[in-house]
């Protein structure tokens, strides 16, 4: 009885596949297709090596400060904690306290606000040409030269909008009697562009913690405009944390002092009497002192309270103060963050060598198609 046989179309383990000849006679086409082109290759190339040096020599230098720190409260809440945990439960525990917390989450929002940028731009840094004081928008409008590969983005890639706004005018700044108002002048429009790419906020959900990092021409001023962020961010957020308790403090203030305002003078109408009548012994004369004395006795009781209340609104506010723990301080960078030069010049040579054989195959493909249609277009007459 003879064995059977497996089909045909089944691997045989002893007699591997072998290559397609046809398969190897491309590739060789391929790449005696380059080594006839070699030169047209080389000239690509060499024009985007060339492209990349003046790119990476002439872009201009960026420093980068930056700075990390954890937003705590005196009450001993922590962004990440138990709050955190329930949420992956599906619980929503809230806030502590007053409910008046920012969470981290929305510091980049509040780093955006209008307000925040108004301030931003008023910071003062130093002339790193003169080593004088002057403003984040003074420098940006008298000193700073943006550099060739600037201007020319400038005017090349932002030319349609040069153009539209030059038909259409400079707007008319808009003034209003109305201060609860916020207007934007097209000077301070341009500076809030410009901080979109300097600063950056970035939260860490998971651990806490805030990153911010601000990027300049000069390292000195990269690290003083991102102490001056710093600053402003937590100043905002402690301002909005206290805010009801302050308003609180603000009004046992007010009523402290109208309450001691009456005791003392019932004190002095009771003072004064008394040494009016200090030999008279009537019974309506004790009558009016031991109302007056009641007067005094109530007054003394609500001063005494408010006078408690105060000192207890006082330590609210101390207590609802967040208090911010740097784990990385800001310091001035020793580093430029840009142009990363090395970088630049392989990300140019990579393209030169795509785009030349690119070129190579596509000026191929694009002659064979076109002789494929003139043989149909022949074919149809």
């Amino acid at each position: 009885m003879q064995s059977q046989q497996p089909p045909s179309s089944y691997p045989n383990p002893y007699f591997p596949p072998q290559p397609n000849p046809e398969d190897e006679i491309d590739l060789l086409e391929l790449v005696k297709k380059l080594w006839d082109r070699r030169s047209f290759i080389i000239k690509i190339l060499t024009g985007f090596i060339v492209l990349g040096l003046l790119v990476a020599f002439l872009s201009p230098v960026e420093f980068t400060a930056s700075s990390t720190f954890i937003p705590q409260v005196a009450s001993g809440q922590k962004p990440g904690g138990l709050s955190g945990l329930a949420s992956l439960a599906g619980i929503n525990l809230g806030e502590m306290g007053d409910g008046q917390e920012i969470p981290p989450t929305l510091y980049p929002k509040l780093a955006g606000s209008v307000k925040f940028q108004k301030a931003l731009i008023e910071t003062t840094i130093t002339n790193p040409e003169t080593g004088q004081p002057i403003t984040y928008a003074q420098y940006f409008e008298e000193v700073y030269q943006p550099g060739l590969i600037n201007s020319v983005k400038k005017y090349t890639l932002g030319l349609p909008g040069l153009l539209l706004k030059a038909i259409r005018g400079e707007s008319e700044s808009v003034a209003s009697s109305d201060t609860s108002l916020v207007f934007v002048s097209e000077d301070e429009k341009k500076h809030f562009e410009r901080l979109a790419s300097q600063l950056s906020v970035t939260t860490n959900e998971k651990e806490g913690f805030v990153q911010l990092s601000f990027i300049m021409p000069n390292a000195v001023m990269s690290a003083q405009m991102a102490l001056a962020a710093q600053k402003l961010l937590q100043e905002e957020v402690i301002a909005f944390r206290i805010r009801n308790a302050k308003e609180q403090l603000l009004f046992t203030e007010e009523r402290y002092r109208e309450k001691k305002a009456e005791f003392e003078s019932m004190q002095r109408r009771l003072a004064a009497y008394r040494d009016r009548n200090k030999n008279i012994i009537t019974a309506s004369a004790q009558s009016e002192v031991q109302r007056l004395e009641a007067e005094f006795n109530l007054a003394f009781s609500v001063y005494n309270e408010l006078a408690k209340q105060l000192e207890q609104a006082r330590l609210q506010v101390s207590k609802d103060t967040p208090v911010f723990s740097d784990i990385q301080s800001v310091s001035v960078p020793t580093e430029k963050s840009a142009p990363k030069r090395p970088l630049t010049l392989v990300i140019f040579t990579m393209l030169g060598l795509i785009v030349g054989i690119g070129w190579v195959f596509g000026s191929d493909f694009y002659v064979n198609m076109k002789e494929e249609w003139g043989k149909k277009g022949e074919e149809k007459g």
